[in-house]
């Protein structure tokens, strides 16, 4: 059935009809291969019409090249280490040169150490905590800093999190400290961009297999987890999270800002795992 251009299918699962972007001009940051959150946002925002820019850093260029050959629109695609304020600078000017001005910013881009998700979070050496704070969050002010003198008409930025910005999910550990500070960072750029007509929210995506997720100790068992005990009976798919960034990036959000959206089945609701027949 359909209604105001949604579509539901048989699975309860929500796309959006083709052209809900169309004339939409924006960025996805983050892609790391096909499996990716940011990969799949790429992919709706594509076929919802919008035209893309893309970013890589180093050694996946040709991964992400290869991707963005199968979108139908072909992308923009620059070189950008969210490490350093002049990269990022010059990845904004070059889009800016291309087309003038954008829409919408899609921040899928996370890090942190291996070692640091699999000890204690009491054990995270100094160095590594900057690293993972600098990546994980403040990359999202320095994307919306050099973003926000394009978004001339206004637009979305939209950032992915995760429930360990909430609550202690054990070996989550130094990145949900970063993802606690990236949740606060939106808050604070929605207030300073509201005025220009920019929107900054966060999508909360519950477990999934990703490149990230598997530096995660134990990530198997959390997804077993997750999908016995969540609301829905399973754990939540990467179109879905796509398919919730879209609406946010679209004009369908258009008065909503400095929220932290959910899309895990239900998973941050429950106080406590427990079996239904206790």
């Amino acid at each position: 059935m359909s209604y105001n251009g949604v579509l539901h299918n048989v699975t309860g699962v929500i796309h959006m009809s083709e052209g809900i972007l169309a004339g939409k001009r924006g960025v996805v940051m983050g892609i790391a291969n096909e499996k990716s959150i940011a990969w799949a946002c790429a992919q709706a925002c594509s076929e919802a019409g919008a035209e893309l820019a893309l970013n890589y850093l180093g050694p996946l260029e040709k991964r992400v090249r290869k991707l963005a050959d199968t979108l139908p629109k072909a992308p923009l695609i620059h070189p950008c280490n969210v490490q350093s304020d002049e990269e990022i600078e010059e990845f904004f000017a070059e889009i800016q040169d291309a087309w003038g001005t954008i829409d919408f910013v899609i921040h899928s881009l996370a890090f942190a150490e291996r070692e640091d998700l699999g000890r204690d979070f009491i054990e995270t050496p100094r160095a590594n905590f900057h690293t993972a704070l600098d990546v994980s969050s403040y990359s999202l002010v320095g994307i919306a800093r050099a973003a926000a003198p394009i978004m001339s008409e206004g637009g979305s930025i939209v950032a992915m999190t995760y429930y360990g910005a909430e609550k202690v999910i054990p070996r989550y550990n130094v990145m949900g400290v970063a993802k606690a500070a990236l949740e606060a960072s939106a808050r604070y750029l929605a207030h300073d961009l509201g005025p220009k007509g920019i929107r900054v929210n966060c999508v909360s995506a519950g477990p999934l297999r990703t490149l990230s997720s598997s530096a995660i100790s134990g990530v198997k068992q959390m997804l077993n987890r997750a999908g016995e005990f969540a609301p829905l009976k399973r754990n939540v798919e990467v179109n879905e999270v796509a398919q919730a960034t879209l609406y946010l990036v679209s004009d369908m959000s258009s008065g909503v800002t400095g929220e932290v959206h959910h899309v895990d089945c239900g998973l941050n609701t429950l106080g406590i795992f427990v079996p239904d027949d206790v």
